[in-house]
């Protein structure tokens, strides 16, 4: 069984000027473990399609399955760990708590709460900062406690919508690197939406190159670059390979939409 397993998957909106089509026909099949980026340009569908799998946005063809399940059910369960794009933490709120907050909701008693929110933060390197509050924290390090809150509930799946996108190159770099080992170190099965094809070899598994709207799978690019990736292995002849692959296939989806 797939973590993650789509089937002709359509998804038109109604609006005052007709009818708008985000995806058309996706088909694709996540592994348990796998790291999936989606690329391709601004208004494709990688959101929407990352909205979709968490049951965010509704289909109106096709089908989509999450751990065996309806996207529906999969929330209910929590199954899945939702990073947005920006950190979205609560401002009055120190970052243990912020951390705990689904727990809270899911009625954890409170020692537990604690429990897990020194682990997630020990595990996204910000062990020493459980007591500041968010506007006492950088950028990147207000990302990284947004993803230890995902991860409280221990979900199967992170879903992660462009979180590095608003930050500088070296945070972004050091970012990476982080969450690399925390995949490896977890196991999770990772969604990760990205506008840079640098970030998406390094990190991934799997590329799956999207093509402007509405949304279609261009390609779907193996990352055969073993677990253990440093940041020089940009430079390498095999890296640059994936990323021209990819690069083609950005330039084949504006063709085919043309």
């Amino acid at each position: 069984m797939a973590a993650i397993e789509a089937k002709r998957l359509s998804l038109t909106y109604s609006t005052e000027d007709g009818p708008l089509q985000a995806l058309s026909d996706i088909d694709l099949a996540v592994a348990h473990g796998e790291f999936v980026s989606l690329i391709g340009p601004s208004g494709c569908g990688k959101t929407t399609l990352l909205r979709v799998i968490a049951d965010l946005e509704q289909p109106t063809g096709g089908e989509i399955r999450v751990n065996g399940t309806t996207p529906g059910q999969a929330r209910l369960r929590r199954d899945y760990g939702y990073v947005f794009q920006a950190p979205a933490l609560l401002p009055w709120r120190r970052i243990a708590a912020n951390v705990t907050l689904p727990l809270e909701i899911m009625g954890l008693p409170r020692t537990e709460r604690r429990r897990r929110a020194q682990a997630q933060l020990d595990l996204v390197e910000l062990a020493g900062f459980a007591h500041k509050f968010p506007w006492q924290l950088s950028g990147g390090m207000q990302q990284r406690a947004s993803i230890a809150r995902a991860l409280a509930f221990d979900p199967a799946l992170l879903l992660m919508d462009e979180p590095f996108g608003a930050l500088d190159e070296i945070v972004r770099d050091h970012l990476n690197e982080q969450l690399l080992r925390l995949w490896r170190r977890t196991g999770k099965t990772v969604v990760f939406v990205t506008h840079s094809i640098p970030e998406a070899v390094f990190l991934s598994t799997r590329i799956v190159v999207m093509s402007p709207r509405p949304g279609r799978i261009a390609d779907i690019v193996p990352c055969d670059l073993g677990p253990d990736r440093p940041l020089e292995i940009r430079e390498t002849p095999e890296f640059l390979r994936i990323a021209q692959r990819v690069r083609e296939g950005l330039r084949a989806g504006h063709a085919y939409a043309g």
